[in-house]
């Protein structure tokens, strides 16, 4: 199995996403959605009320893919259940709506006979991803004021997770 497609294979650029447009009403709609790899949106102590917030932010419009979201946000955790215990609210503030679609394309011997091409080329859904804004914040930690510097270190460690780039407010 060939696994994930670079980022870069995939439409950058923030806008709408595209609709097919059909004289049949049931070729227009994505069918299938592929189940989100995020597990958990809150985590930590649910209950209590803090302080501190600390947010890791983006710096330019991005797409994040859902994968990249979910290992962001267990390695937040990891780190935090170290440095702080059970004394933090994480929150990850973007859900993946976007579904990326690929056009698979066969290749070798006697594959021109297997194929359309690019003819019909709305392709499958193989993921999904979070069409995030510039200086919008991705995932938020709670914690108390003494414990602002750790939580800094924690997002910090899941920056190389996601693509772009980020900032710590």
């Amino acid at each position: 199995m060939a696994g994930l497609r670079k980022g870069k294979c995939y439409n950058t650029k923030h806008k709408r996403a595209y609709t097919r447009r059909s004289k049949y009403k049931g070729k227009g709609y994505i069918k299938a959605v592929p189940p989100n790899k995020i597990v958990k949106y809150d985590q930590g102590n649910l209950k209590k009320e803090f302080e501190g917030m600390v947010n890791l932010r983006v710096k330019q419009e991005i797409q994040i893919r859902h994968n990249a979201i979910e290992s962001a946000r267990q390695d937040i955790h990891r780190n935090l259940i170290k440095l702080l215990g059970n004394n933090y609210h994480l929150k990850v503030r973007v859900y993946p709506h976007h579904i990326l679609r690929e056009n698979k394309m066969i290749t070798g011997a006697g594959a021109d006979r297997m194929q359309t091409g690019m003819q019909r080329a709305f392709g499958k859904a193989i993921g999904s991803a979070a069409q995030v804004k510039k200086n919008q914040a991705v995932i938020s930690v709670l914690c108390d004021k003494k414990d602002i510097v750790s939580a800094r270190v924690a997002l910090r460690s899941a920056i190389p997770k996601l693509p772009g780039k980020y900032y710590i407010e």
